[in-house]
């Protein structure tokens, strides 16, 4: 396994060929770029998403190049603050055509996953994301290790079944 940084990351989120899929276990995180938009929703304040347009070019683009992007976030419920302010600003990646869907914790009680939250790129390359106990990113790590690829491919499949897609996903 070898760590890659940030800048390595967003070229791999540029550049897969078929299919990207994130799994997300965490109920809360603590990204430089997310902190101060959840503070405004906290707030109450008005915040255009204007940052995520970024993001969403990019989904958009893949979706037109015939690739797919998933994502699938293992949620505790009540949710957490965070994944309520996730919920409220996921529309516009959903319309740009990232396919993201909620599973609540207790539906994969009895699935074996991944210790950390993972990118799968084309079934070729696994990026584990690690974070601290507060939910900063810490490291990215990747890994072209077959037994790790079948692991995040199993853990991924297993769960999407069971997930929620955005637009019926009700948040309590």
């Amino acid at each position: 396994m070898a760590s890659i940084t940030d800048d390595e990351f967003e070229r791999l989120l540029l550049a897969f060929e078929r299919e990207a899929v994130h799994l997300e276990t965490r109920d809360a995180y603590g990204t430089a770029v997310e902190l101060p938009h959840m503070a405004q929703w906290a707030a109450g304040e008005f915040d255009d998403l204007e940052w995520l347009q970024d993001w969403c070019s990019v989904v958009r683009d893949h979706r037109e190049a015939g690739r797919s992007v998933r994502r699938a976030r293992i949620v505790s419920e009540p949710l957490s603050d965070y994944q309520r302010w996730s919920y409220s600003i996921a529309s516009p990646m959903v319309e740009a055509g990232e396919d993201i869907r909620w599973v609540p914790r207790r539906s994969v009680s009895s699935l074996c996953l991944p210790g950390n939250d993972f990118y799968l790129f084309d079934d070729q390359l696994v990026v584990f994301l690690h974070y601290a106990g507060n939910g900063t990113g810490t490291e990215k790590v990747t890994s072209t290790d077959p037994h790790d690829i079948r692991l995040c491919r199993r853990a991924f499949d297993s769960v999407w079944p069971l997930a929620i897609p955005h637009s019926g996903y009700e948040p309590f």
